[in-house]
């Protein structure tokens, strides 16, 4: 068990599922903060700071993908996953290319929810030994990838990445000029590999191929069925 409990902020406003998934976390060791609106969920977040965010997409005063891109912006460092009804494939989509790192369909099972949390926070932030942000420092090209903070640095310009943006450009600069196959990437960054991961893998590639356009010696290559090449000199 972890010394300290993860923080997460349930955005939902369901009375009964809101109740239900709140009390199963809290029994699952996570601390959990349960907002029934956007606004509330907005003033938490101002308030303070929390290791995931469940986002519902239906909210009575915004919208969950709107709400989305506002934590994008203003809070590119925090994960969120979205929760909810709605299972047609261009909001899946829409909702990874604002930056979600999973996306769950209701109903919910709630051991799957905890086990995908558990998964998504053993990954972003490893219970591992404090290490130097210089260590986390890697030089692609004319850019510097700062794992630690989710930075990009090309001369005076910090490019702010999301979790998943961060993670899957770690793993390409970990295999930098060789193939990484699609499979290894959704097992290892996705936990699963399947048709709604893979779209989501192509938007991802497609966000680090604007950030990283400002050098021409530096290209993400897809090989068709294969998977992807980060290729530097």
């Amino acid at each position: 068990m972890p010394n300290k409990k993860h923080k997460i902020l349930l955005v939902e406003d369901d009375d009964s599922l809101g109740y239900l998934l709140s009390e199963y976390l809290k029994i699952k060791g996570f601390e959990v903060f349960w907002a029934q609106s956007g606004k509330k969920a907005l003033e938490l977040i101002e308030a303070d700071s929390y290791d995931l965010i469940i986002l519902d997409v239906m909210l009575p005063d915004i919208d969950g993908f709107n709400l989305a891109n506002k934590l994008k912006i203003q809070y590119p460092e925090t994960p969120f996953i979205f929760l909810t009804a709605r299972s047609l494939k261009i909001d899946v989509l829409k909702g990874f290319s604002l930056g979600a790192v999973d996306y769950l369909k209701k109903p919910i099972d709630e051991e799957e929810l905890v086990a995908r949390i558990q998964a998504l926070l053993s990954r972003i932030s490893p219970n591992e030994k404090v290490i130097d942000a210089e260590d986390f420092t890697y030089k692609i090209g004319e850019y510097k990838f700062n794992n630690k903070y989710q930075e990009l640095i090309f001369n005076k310009e910090i490019i702010q990445l999301t979790a998943r943006e961060s993670e899957l450009l770690n793993f390409l600069v970990q295999n930098k000029n060789q193939l990484c196959s699609h499979k290894d990437i959704l097992v290892q960054l996705w936990g699963k590999n399947d048709y709604f991961n893979r779209k989501s893998l192509n938007v991802f590639v497609s966000h680090l191929r604007k950030y990283l356009e400002k050098d021409p010696k530096i290209k993400i290559e897809n090989r068709h069925k294969m998977g992807f090449i980060l290729k530097t000199e």
